[in-house]
């Protein structure tokens, strides 16, 4: 019965953690599209400053063909991109999104408030903007992150 059990836990650690990889490689493709859309051509991947907290947000830390290097969000959230400079690290970079996503959710809000779809937008980005925010505050999350 023992083993049944501790084979079935098996199973479905290796299930999570092929789920876990198939998002990762869904997030990971999205994030390029998104630079490309850009005209930006990423060059490589720096795994170390890149960021998953599965199933939620990816952060990817690109450098491009033009040697600059950009901060590419994804997950369960709006796709977005910003230039490495802006933070020093994953966990400021969730910031960060935060605020741009604030910051762009007012302007819609001003301009589109009429627009239900633009309204709707707006409305996701400060839920995610929240989201993430909430995720940068979490400080156990983020004991091994050099500082």
């Amino acid at each position: 019965m023992e083993q049944e059990q501790a084979n079935k836990a098996t199973q479905e650690q290796q299930e999570a953690n092929k789920q876990s990889v198939l998002w990762q490689r869904e997030c990971f493709q999205n994030a390029q599209k998104h630079l490309a859309e850009k005209g930006v051509m990423p060059k490589s991947l720096n795994e170390k400053e890149s960021r998953f907290i599965a199933p939620l947000v990816a952060l990817w830390k690109f450098k491009a063909q033009d040697g600059k290097s950009y901060w590419v969000i994804t997950g369960r959230l709006p796709t977005d991109s910003a230039p490495a400079n802006v933070s020093e690290n994953a966990r400021d970079t969730l910031r960060y999104f935060s605020l741009q996503w604030q910051l762009k959710a007012d302007q819609i809000m001003q301009t589109g408030a009429g627009d239900k779809t633009k309204v709707d937008f707006a409305n996701l980005l400060i839920n995610r903007a929240q989201g993430i925010y909430e995720l940068y505050e979490k400080e156990e999350m983020w004991v091994n992150e050099p500082s």
